[in-house]
């Protein structure tokens, strides 16, 4: 059953992603939409599995490895200011405004909380495809995007534990601080000294493939390792990528990993994005998600625009980093999930912003495509180098 699963899922992701470039938008779109129909909201054809959603977490883990094996280190440094300011901005302004939005529901004051640190997470993996595809991701926009999407992710978890710890959790704030700065620490020095020697080495082994082999072993390696110190997988991964693409082995890595990425994994990531909708009782709650949707993109779009703006960006430029900051994606559903599991929010409040993070999710590939579409010379060439990736 899991094979003809699977079957499904690319054959969908295949055929809705090329539409979508057809209708002359991003593939990704297209896969995120046909998630929703194939999966169990609508016709149910696939289920979304424990085995599932372990291969959607290993696509992302590859696609996020992947712009890591893309990003330039001068244009990435260039960028930490315009990062920071991004990052902040589109922290305070979504935190603030799902704060008053959960104290107008009748939420109490930890579960206010709790629902704007929901709103303030950031999922860089959906614009990461999307600017992928109109080769944007090396532009001085992408970069603070992927810059700001770091900064957001440690302080949502920091952010996180202090709201557990006030609650009455076992969680010590300044020892979720301390793993952090470890694990940056530890990935740093690691990316720098270790990855060029254990590439060399695993390299010349006398195996197939030993050095896109031992590319995925230190992607995996740095993604578990960020994971278990409370950071994100993806920012493991991404991290592996800068350290790996700044070797002699890098344009080897990043063409043979795309293969692997783009023909299975990353498209089950895609899609099964899809699967978490839920359409029971949407129409007694439309009012509210529509008002919660348009607060989330707004909040995203403006604070990060600002931030943007504050670090010497051109206002076109600072709206195109604000919207690539909006999609909240698989952080936030795990957020939400584990709100959920501890009472922060009631089940129907947890399916509002299961819907309202897929809103955000649907709808930044084809704000990104037009903010873009004038200085994307990737839009000008042929379609087939688009599908070639996906």
């Amino acid at each position: 059953m899991l094979i003809l699963q699977l079957a499904i899922i690319l054959i969908a992701a295949k055929l809705a992603g090329d539409l979508s470039v057809r209708l002359g938008q991003p593939s990704v779109l297209g896969q995120l939409v046909v998630g929703i129909v194939i999966g169990p909201a609508m016709l149910g054809l696939v289920e979304n599995s424990e085995i599932i959603k372990e291969l959607s977490n290993i696509g992302v883990i590859l696609l996020m490895f992947i712009a890591g094996l893309e990003t330039d280190l001068g244009e990435f440094k260039k960028s930490a200011k315009a990062s920071t300011y991004v990052g902040f901005g589109g922290i305070i302004l979504p935190l603030v405004g799902g704060y008053y939005s959960g104290v107008l529901l009748g939420l109490g004051m930890f579960e206010s909380m709790f629902f704007g640190l929901v709103l303030t997470a950031t999922s860089v993996s959906i614009s990461v495809q999307a600017l992928r595809e109109m080769n944007q991701l090396k532009s001085k926009e992408g970069m603070a995007i992927l810059g700001a999407a770091v900064l957001d992710d440690i302080v949502v978890i920091v952010l996180l534990a202090v709201l557990m710890s006030f609650m009455g959790g076992e969680i010590s704030v300044g020892m979720v601080i301390l793993q952090k700065v470890a694990f940056f620490a530890i990935a740093i020095v690691a990316a720098w000294k270790v990855i060029p020697w254990v590439m060399e080495k695993l390299s010349n082994m006398k195996v197939p493939q030993a050095g896109v082999g031992a590319a995925v072993i230190i992607c995996f390696f740095f993604a578990y390792f960020a994971e278990s110190t409370g950071v994100a997988a993806i920012i493991g991964a991404y991290l592996a990528g800068i350290g790996i693409g700044a070797t002699s082995y890098g344009h080897m890595a990043m063409e043979k990993v795309e293969v692997v990425a783009y023909s299975i994994f990353v498209p089950i990531f895609f899609v099964a994005i899809g699967f978490n909708t839920q359409v029971a009782g949407v129409g007694e709650h439309l009012g509210l998600l529509i008002g919660l949707s348009v607060l989330a993109i707004l909040t995203k779009l403006i604070g990060a625009g600002l931030g943007a703006k504050l670090a010497g960006y051109e206002w076109k430029s600072s709206i195109r980093v604000g919207a690539g900051m909006v999609s909240r994606g698989e952080v936030a559903l795990i957020l939400a999930a584990m709100g959920l599991e501890r009472g922060l929010i009631a089940p129907d409040m947890f399916t509002i912003l299961i819907i309202v993070v897929l809103v955000t999710t649907l709808v930044t590939p084809p704000m990104l495509k037009i903010l873009f579409k004038e200085s994307s010379p990737q839009l000008k060439q042929d379609e087939s180098s688009i599908r070639s990736v996906n």
